[in-house]
């Protein structure tokens, strides 16, 4: 019986490999395969960076599609951030996820794909920063007739700037400050931005002057080369300048959203010099013909007085004519004074002789004699009443004095003398001034209360001592020592190492305490 061999199976002598093992070995055939690649397609599914900063989309074209990968600190660079829909070129590495067994482009790099997506990109961020106001024209300010330091923002080694120094020599000498920036590029947006603030944030009184008007200012280009002042972050610091900023980037047909935002767009940036500051020959031809206007208007002027004056003298009267009237009156009331003083001096007199017979010596002395008899009759009846008062009270005062017996007195005295001598001997025991006389001493702070506890003495602090004998100022040098009970009979005030003396005051009879009361040592 023959037995027929079976075949061997296809690839039983190759290695076996774990599925990580060939995960790896994709991802690396990938990598070392296509390497860097540039690639062309829509954004879709882009959601925003996720929470670990990284970000992740899909590239798609109308038949197919991959996954891409921003990582975080690729996505804060990035000069163009993904946006659903648009269409860019992704520039990165091909590579593979081995935990889903999928391949896709880690993006290092991302741009519009053409003029067209960075204009549907401009117009929606023109949108979205319109209808925050920004581009209102009642935000605009007026730029100042004559400024007196110019700010420019632009590139130093370009042409831009020596056409606009050329343009500022020309029309009228000015001191200009330069913040050299790159004018295209990735970091051109973020350092136009920061020269803004930077002008903005400079002190008016400061070692560098602040500007008066700001420019912007960049030559002509493409629109790519032109974006960085398309930026947020631009377009955000221009509108927060408090410095009036005209906007001078590119020729007059091209135009950024920094020229919707800026006080003023200039078509070149020759024009903003021209427009930053007036021309000096046409200031002076100006003022020389208002100083001509103003002489021969002031020449005018009084020469149109002059005459006004001397038509108006013309129709006054002569000053003898304006007297003459007033002089006629005084000299006829001086004519009538005569004559009016002798006729009311002639009736004055008549009037006195009709009443001088009336006048009689007799009814005045009438009078006075009357009221003489009548002063004699009070004085009568003064006299007696006095008399009846006196008799009356001297009556009440011997009843009065026959009732008072010495003894009463006496003994009403010695009462009042005894208790007076036991509170006396009261007051004394009680007195502070017996404990000062067994040693002890009385202080109080600067306002005359007394201090009862060491705790309560700072650094510094004026004392003042009461001895039995007379008082001391004192001054505290030093924080308060904890004693002993062995201690406190053997110290006082007077010995503490932290009390400096002073010259000590004279013990007067009320210099016992505060004003009016016994200090107290309990």
């Amino acid at each position: 019986m023959v037995e027929i061999a079976k075949p061997q199976r296809s690839g039983a002598n190759v290695a076996e490999l774990t599925v990580s093992e060939l995960s790896g070995a994709i991802k690396k055939t990938l990598e070392q395969t296509y390497g860097h690649v540039r690639l062309r397609g829509e954004i879709s599914g882009y959601r925003g960076p996720h929470s670990s900063g990284h970000c992740y989309f899909t590239l798609k074209d109308d038949k197919s599609k991959i996954d891409a990968v921003v990582w975080r600190g690729v996505f804060s660079a990035l000069r163009f951030k993904p946006q659903e829909g648009l269409e860019v070129i992704a520039t990165g590495k091909v590579s593979s996820f081995p935990g889903s067994s999928k391949y896709q482009i880690v993006v290092e790099a991302l741009e519009p794909a053409g003029v067209g997506a960075l204009m549907a990109l401009l117009e929606e961020r023109k949108k979205k920063l319109g209808a925050e106001g920004l581009f209102d024209d009642e935000r605009k300010r007026k730029l100042p007739f004559l400024p007196r330091i110019v700010g420019i923002v632009t590139s130093p080694t370009g042409a831009v700037i020596r056409d606009m120094m050329h343009g500022f020599t020309e029309r009228f000498p000015t001191r200009v400050l330069v913040w050299p920036v790159r004018v295209q590029g990735e970091t051109s947006a973020t350092e136009v931005a920061a020269a803004i603030r930077g002008f903005n944030a400079l002190p008016l009184d400061g070692p560098i002057p602040r500007p008066d008007v700001l420019i912007v200012a960049r030559g002509g280009g493409s629109l790519e080369d032109l974006w960085g002042f398309n930026e947020e972050i631009v377009v955000r610091a221009a509108a927060e300048s408090t410095i009036p900023l005209i906007s001078a980037v590119g020729h007059e047909t091209d135009w950024t959203l920094i020229d919707l935002v800026a006080d003023a767009r200039a078509p070149t940036p020759t024009k903003a010099a021209e427009w930053a500051v007036p021309k000096y020959s046409e200031l002076i031809e100006q003022t020389t013909r208002y100083g001509d206007r103003l002489r021969i208007g002031l020449r005018r002027g009084l020469e149109a007085h002059r005459s006004a004056l001397r038509a108006a003298a013309r129709g006054l009267p002569r000053l003898q004519d304006l007297v003459a009237l007033p002089r006629q009156r005084f000299d006829t009331a001086a004519s009538r004074l005569t004559r009016a003083l002798a006729a009311n001096s002639s009736a004055h007199g008549r009037r006195l002789a009709q009443i001088a017979p009336r006048l009689q010596t007799r009814l005045i002395d009438n009078r006075i004699e009357a009221a003489g008899k009548r002063l004699d009759f009070l004085a009568q009846r003064s006299s007696s009443a006095l008399a009846r008062t006196a008799s009356q009270r001297r009556n009440r005062m011997e009843r009065t004095s026959a009732r008072l017996t010495p003894h009463l007195i006496f003994t009403r005295i010695e009462r009042s003398r005894a208790i007076l001598d036991m509170q006396s001997k009261l007051l004394s025991s009680l007195s502070y001034q017996s404990v000062l006389s067994r040693g002890f001493a009385l202080v109080r702070d600067a306002n005359g209360n007394a201090v009862r506890h060491a705790v309560t003495v700072t650094t510094g602090m004026a004392l003042d001592i009461e001895f039995t004998d007379g008082r001391i100022m004192a001054e505290v040098i030093g924080p308060a020592v904890p004693t002993t009970p062995s201690d406190q009979g053997d110290r006082g005030a007077a010995t503490n190492p932290l009390v400096t003396r002073r010259p000590p005051l004279r013990k007067t009879p009320g210099n016992t305490g505060g004003p009016g009361n016994q200090g107290s040592l309990f």
